[in-house]
């Protein structure tokens, strides 16, 4: 009985903490739109590489940020120093929003924030495994940036990401009570950022939203993993959506011989907004194909080993059908444009 007590306070708490993040969040954002100030923190200017045709404040992170910051503070102090790093990681990006620095200085920024986690939260694997992950957590915060390019993508991502996350360390054979509910912060902070994010835009992530939130679902995923709470794959079958857009059209410049971390239109969901379904229907399909995946990663989590692997590769075979999709579409909308 107490333990279905404390199972109930675990999924109570977390609801009114996503609640109050939201509320918490909008109302940042708000005042900070009705005062006038976000446009002097960071404005957005629309270049031919855009999606959008006119100015916006890219100040998301200054809602979404303190929030999280002030959630795992409160709540889950045993992920502080990740709390800490992403306010750093968050403060930077901050500067580049506002007067741009050089990639080597970003770089650098994510790459002390990773090994500060993996260092100080070593698993119980080989120095080689531990350069892998850090690898892959680098390689996560700068596709989170690359997938900011359409209204309400990148907010609604992160809301059902880690609210996805939340769920699955109360439901895991090794619950994490800290880990839901610093989740449930972020996943609150979202929502409130996606009151003022979704079409038509009022507000922008900017990359101390973006590169932030990046950082978080690579430093809670790995948390997770390291402490038993999921699998591996968890974290990448949760955000599969964003990682298998950004890597395939990275790879894809990259055979080309094009500059990667130059802006660009080329990403799925760039092309589905500009072949004719907009920005709102663009975020409501990735919605329902996220959401799907974090249904099945979930639900995944009681199965044995060899069936939860067999799902994260029926899951990539699904995405991978999907781009296929787009890509047969793109390719009929440049046939009509150019004849």
């Amino acid at each position: 009985m107490s333990i279905q007590l404390h199972s109930l306070s675990s999924w109570s708490s977390g609801a009114l903490i996503g609640v109050g993040a939201t509320l918490a969040c909008a109302a940042i954002l708000g005042l900070l739109l009705v005062s006038g100030v976000a446009w002097w923190l960071a404005t957005d200017v629309p270049n031919d590489r855009s999606l959008h045709t006119r100015p916006t404040p890219r100040v998301g992170g200054w809602g979404i940020v303190p929030v999280a910051a002030l959630g795992i503070w409160l709540f889950a102090p045993s992920l502080w120093l990740i709390g800490i790093l992403m306010v750093f990681v968050a403060a930077v990006s901050q500067i580049d929003d506002r007067r741009g620095l050089p990639a080597r200085v970003r770089f650098a920024a994510h790459l002390v924030v990773v090994i500060a986690v993996v260092s100080v939260y070593p698993a119980a694997v080989p120095v080689w495994g531990l350069a892998i992950v850090a690898f892959l957590l680098v390689w996560l915060i700068n596709l989170y940036n690359f997938m900011d390019g359409a209204d309400g993508l990148a907010g609604g991502m992160t809301l059902f990401g880690f609210a996805g996350y939340g769920i699955g360390a109360l439901l895991s054979e090794h619950p994490s009570p800290e880990l839901a509910v610093a989740s449930a912060a972020v996943a609150g902070a979202a929502a409130g950022f996606l009151i003022f994010n979704f079409h038509p835009a009022r507000i922008f992530l900017g990359d101390a939203g973006s590169i932030s939130l990046g950082f978080l679902a690579g430093a809670f995923g790995y948390w997770g993993w390291r402490g038993g709470v999921w699998p591996i794959w968890f974290p990448a079958l949760i955000f599969a959506p964003f990682i298998c857009d950004a890597s395939v059209t990275l790879m894809r410049r990259l055979l080309r011989g094009e500059k990667v971390w130059q802006a660009h239109r080329e990403h799925y969901y760039q092309r589905m907004v500009q072949y004719g379904l907009g920005h709102a229907k663009t975020a409501s399909i990735w919605y329902i194909v996220m959401v799907g995946g974090i249904i099945l990663a979930v639900v995944a989590l009681g199965w044995p080993s060899t069936f939860q692997w067999c799902c994260v590769g029926a899951w990539g075979l699904v995405l991978a059908l999907i781009g296929c999709c787009i890509d047969f579409r793109w390719r009929r909308f440049n046939s009509a444009t150019f004849r």
